[in-house]
């Protein structure tokens, strides 16, 4: 069946988006929807959870219409599919239906491993949607989008944009969307710098902040969310630094007054320590910043008294 598919043609009997990050799986179900609905804008769109497709379902779904109507059957997350309906599924795969398209979203791993090498095995199409977890394939999506708009944007530019967007490809891709809506030629880091530099660095030095007033729990808390979005670590490490170094800013000035030279000391230490973990000295760097927040944020508490 799908074996003679081309692997680039949408409207394959059987797509299956394999991943984790969920805009490539929404899109790889939005290029399916779409072919159907170019080749019949009549297409009937079902999009499913397991917990929607029982047993006995997906032959009524597929059953032959009157009409003889396109259709596109999603399956999300269908590594979660009870073993009934997997039996079902792995049925269809063998015999699927003319003028439907069945799209199997799945998040690879063991879980459900059966029914993904089932549909590897009759030939299915294929999508790859894997969670971007390193700085470099985020760099690499963001020169992709810019690309797929017909845009060019300098190196520069689009670390600029991975470095102060994050790791949220959503937030990225919407990013490069208004810079080619917005900016005409070529997309500099200069023009990131006007829309978007700020936003990683604003957290970054919440964090500080938040440690050189000893305030150890917002900190943490600001630190976790700021990791989360992607911040580079060793953005958090240097804003950390000038908190502990800035004397002369005054709202600083404010927040350093009574500290004493062995709490500004091990202040200095806990940064270096947590600078050399991030840039590969130790074996986690999420934890090397948390170490240095606590220890800054003592040290400061230690003015206290």
């Amino acid at each position: 069946m799908a074996k003679k598919t081309a692997q680039d043609d949408p409207l394959a009997p059987v797509t299956l988006a394999v991943g984790q990050e969920d805009l490539l799986l929404d899109r790889a179900v939005q290029e399916v929807v779409a072919a159907a609905r170019a080749a019949d804008a009549d297409t009937d769109v079902r999009d499913l959870t397991p917990d929607q497709l029982q047993p006995g379902t997906l032959a009524e779904l597929t059953s032959p219409s009157l009409f003889s109507e396109r259709k596109v059957v999603v399956v999300r997350n269908a590594q979660d599919l009870s073993a009934d309906t997997v039996k079902d599924v792995k049925a269809y795969l063998d015999a699927p239906a003319e003028e439907i398209t069945l799209v199997l979203l799945h998040a690879g791993g063991a879980k459900g491993k059966g029914l993904l090498d089932a549909a590897r095995k009759v030939g299915a199409r294929e999508v790859a949607c894997p969670k971007m977890t390193k700085p470099a394939d985020r760099l690499a999506f963001v020169r992709s989008e810019f690309r797929a708009l017909g845009r060019s944007a300098t190196p520069e530019a689009c670390q600029a944009l991975v470095d102060s967007i994050g790791s949220d490809l959503r937030e990225l891709a919407s990013a490069v969307s208004q810079l080619t809506a917005d900016v005409e030629g070529t997309i500099d880091e200069a023009i990131v710098g006007r829309y978007y530099t700020g936003r990683a660095e604003a957290s970054s030095f919440t964090v500080a902040d938040r440690a050189v007033e000893g305030r150890a729990a917002e900190a943490l808390e600001a630190l976790r969310w700021s990791l989360s979005t992607g911040v580079a670590p060793v953005l958090i490490t240097s804003a950390l630094a000038q908190g502990v170094r800035a004397w002369k800013i005054d709202r600083v000035r404010q927040q350093m007054r009574g500290w004493t030279p062995d709490g500004v000391a091990v202040a200095l230490r806990a940064v270096a320590d947590a600078d050399a973990g991030v840039k590969g000295g130790g074996d986690d760097p999420e934890y090397a910043l948390e170490k240095a927040v606590v220890a800054i944020a003592r040290a400061a508490r230690s003015r206290r008294g």
